[in-house]
């Protein structure tokens, strides 16, 4: 089966598929002066062109992990979410807190998708 990386960067894929899914690196805003709400958004555009490239979209993910440096960021992070979400094909998710690498960064974002079959 072939893998096909996307978005090589230097240490590290945006996101690699194979075997039927696409997998996401874990994703941070490229405008890390942005509120949560504004880092989401960022995100999840990346995320969109991500899975573009890969040939699939945000209607076939399966799952996503949400990691937000301060738990307080969930309402503004959901409200991001909310515009965004396919509501017919809402993925499993999962949000939780944790240190994130930049300070300045308030949301990281990763999720597995499935390509179309065809």
């Amino acid at each position: 089966m072939t893998i096909r990386r996307l978005a090589e960067e230097g240490r590290l894929s945006g996101a690699v598929a194979h075997g039927g899914l696409v997998y996401l690196a874990g994703q941070v805003a490229d405008d890390s002066s942005l509120d949560a709400e504004g880092q989401t958004a960022d995100i999840l555009a990346q995320i969109d062109a991500l899975l573009a490239e890969a040939g699939t979209s945000k209607a076939h993910l399966l799952t996503i992990t949400v990691v937000l440096a301060d738990i307080a960021d969930a309402p503004a992070m959901n409200r991001a979410w909310d515009r965004w979400l396919d509501p017919a094909a809402k993925p499993a998710r999962m949000t939780i807190q944790a240190p994130l690498v930049d300070p300045a960064w308030r949301v990281e974002i990763t999720g597995i998708a499935a390509l179309p079959a065809g």
